[in-house]
């Protein structure tokens, strides 16, 4: 405690710009400097290929956790560089737009929840999306897997948004062979797509499966030597429904969680699948000049097998669990490999990182929130990145509490009711919900969480609405500082109200009707056409608009979503 109150603090200028002496330099850790792999310079743009994991947890990965069985993940992350300050965002929409756009959930207007799939809503239609800048470079760019960034219009699908092919599901989560998904009782529909058109006919296929043999088609029908490739696969797994094939659960037949048994089967299922991957980059010519990322989009739910171990939280939270991310960049082109990288990162810097690497105009595109971070992975070199604002959402109050701050002067500066989240050198500051709080032990125990769980629970500050931790000291967020440093906690708020200044409005429509499947032929498919006054969609949910109703159909919503064991963004299981 003594060690991270007695930090040093300088001042935050106009406008809460931090000066450099407050921010200690991102350092990393560098192992086998000497190494005498050998670094392939192209001869044209790399080949990029993206794969992107769904509710990956930060101890779901071998080589954090030697319980889970991840032989090629640990392999391609200990010949790369392994990202161990890296983050994304709490839940699926806001960690894919941010990927996406290079910006900010504030800045795109989904600070709040994600899209549903009656929700008139999509990424905004007026911003550039990395892909579309990969084109614009020469790349053929494709997708395959999990869009889950709205599609009430055609020109909110992926085919519209940079990618010359798409095959995947459109919605947050379906059925892993029969590609059925559903948002709310009786409100079911088939979720397979190829390019526009819904994809028939093809269920009985294990997603993860059918997923990699598309990728993997791509790569042979593609010739590397001609044209740079960007290929995205956003893999269903490792999110619920928990559908292991038998014969991947039998490994991990000794863990008596059977959850985290099933959970465990997932993520061996994406291991091979990269193992694939990687093997088809190898046979079709692509690997000498080719960059893999990996990385999760949030933190896993350990209530459905996942785990954050030793990290607070769980997804749905912007505690670490939620919030620190899975991820690794493995490739010939990298100047210095094999080693650990500790500079601080965010989901936002791919855009343009990628672009640059790529050879595009990152100029092109104004007000990106993400930094290019490509010398700092290959090289070594420090991190651009000082600070991350996790998020505001103004739809999301902390109730029954008034406003608070550390010191009276702090409550002019910021309303602390409101859950927001925001990383400044060493520092995090938490301001109204931040969501469920506990320290959840690897779920290895039949009868998980019973009384036993009750030694990790978090049970006080239930009265709180600020939270103040140094994170590079304490990552796992046990000593809260806000009333020792409430200097701190004052610049932390002012620089959250400079962010806040630059928000734009949330975007978070109420349900429509005409996206029942039942109305379009049994699938999720776009409902609205192309001559329809876009201002009409443009809505914000208000909670005390006809509170009875809401109430009910609310009630109706959580009963079915935590039948599902998917509710995302509830702080209270």
């Amino acid at each position: 405690m003594h060690a991270a109150t007695s930090l040093s603090m300088v001042s935050l200028l106009s406008f809460g710009y931090l000066s450099m002496e407050w921010t200690k330099p991102n350092k990393v850790e560098e192992h086998n400097q000497n190494d005498s792999s050998i670094t392939f310079e192209p001869k044209q743009p790399p080949h990029i290929i993206f794969i992107l994991t769904d509710d990956q947890g930060f101890n779901d990965i071998g080589y954090h956790n030697p319980d889970i069985r991840t032989p090629t993940l640990d392999k391609l992350a200990s010949e790369g560089v392994k990202l161990e300050n890296y983050y994304v965002q709490p839940i699926c929409t806001p960690s894919r737009s941010q990927l996406i756009t290079g910006r900010y959930q504030i800045h795109t207007g989904l600070q709040h929840s994600i899209i549903r799939p009656r929700q008139p809503n999509c990424l905004p239609l007026d911003m550039t999306t990395f892909p579309q800048r990969l084109q614009e470079a020469g790349y053929a760019t494709h997708m395959v897997g999990k869009w889950h960034l709205g599609f009430y219009r055609k020109e909110c699908l992926p085919t519209r948004r940079g990618f010359h092919s798409y095959f995947g599901s459109l919605t947050g989560s379906v059925d892993y062979y029969t590609y059925g998904s559903c948002d709310g009782p009786g409100l079911c529909g088939y979720d397979l797509h190829e390019g526009e058109t819904v994809a028939w006919g093809r269920g009985g296929k294990f997603s993860t499966h059918l997923y990699t043999q598309r990728v993997r088609k791509i790569l042979s029908t593609h010739n590397p030597s001609c044209q740079p490739l960007f290929m995205f696969l956003s893999l269903q797994a490792v999110h619920t429904p928990l559908q292991s094939p038998k014969a991947y659960i039998y490994p991990y037949r000794g863990m008596g969680n059977v959850a985290r048994r099933k959970y465990a089967a997932l993520v061996s299922i994406v291991d091979e699948a990269v193992h694939n991957v990687t093997y088809a980059l190898r046979k079709y010519g692509y690997y000498r000049n080719s960059v893999l990322i990996f990385s999760t989009d949030n933190g896993a739910q350990p209530f459905t097998g996942g785990s954050n171990w030793p990290l607070r939280g769980r997804k749905g939270t912007y505690w670490e669990g939620g919030v620190r991310g899975v991820g690794f960049v493995h490739s010939p082109l990298l100047r210095n490999k094999r080693r650990v990288s500790k500079a601080l990162m965010h989901i936002t810097d791919w855009y343009p990182t990628l672009v640059g690497l790529a050879g595009g105009n990152v100029s092109l595109t104004e007000g990106l929130d993400g930094y290019n971070v490509w010398p700092t992975i290959s090289e070594g070199k420090e991190s651009p990145r000082l600070e991350i604002l996790h998020n505001i959402d103004p739809l999301h109050r902390r109730t029954g509490l008034p406003p608070s701050g550390s010191g009276q002067e702090a409550q002019h500066l910021w309303d602390t009711t409101v859950q927001a989240a925001i990383r400044v050198g060493d520092w995090k500051l938490l301001t109204g919900d931040p969501g469920h709080g506990d320290w959840v032990p690897p779920q290895v125990l039949a009868n998980f969480p019973g009384s036993w769980w009750t030694l990790e629970r978090n049970t006080g500050g239930t009265g709180k609405s600020v939270w103040l931790f140094n994170i590079t000291v304490d990552p796992y967020e046990r000593s809260d500082l806000a009333l020792q440093r409430p200097d701190v906690v004052k610049q932390l708020l002012a620089r959250l109200a400079y962010y806040n200044r630059t928000a734009v409005p949330v975007r978070f429509p109420t349900d429509d009707p005409r996206a029942n499947p039942d109305r379009n032929g049994g699938a999720w498919v776009p409902w609205v056409g192309g001559d329809e006054d876009e201002q009409k969609w443009n809505g914000v949910y208000k909670k005390g608009r006809n509170k009875r109703k809401k109430k009910c159909k609310l009630g109706k919503l959580r009963s079915f979503f935590k039948k599902l064991n998917t509710r995302i963004m509830s702080n209270r299981i």
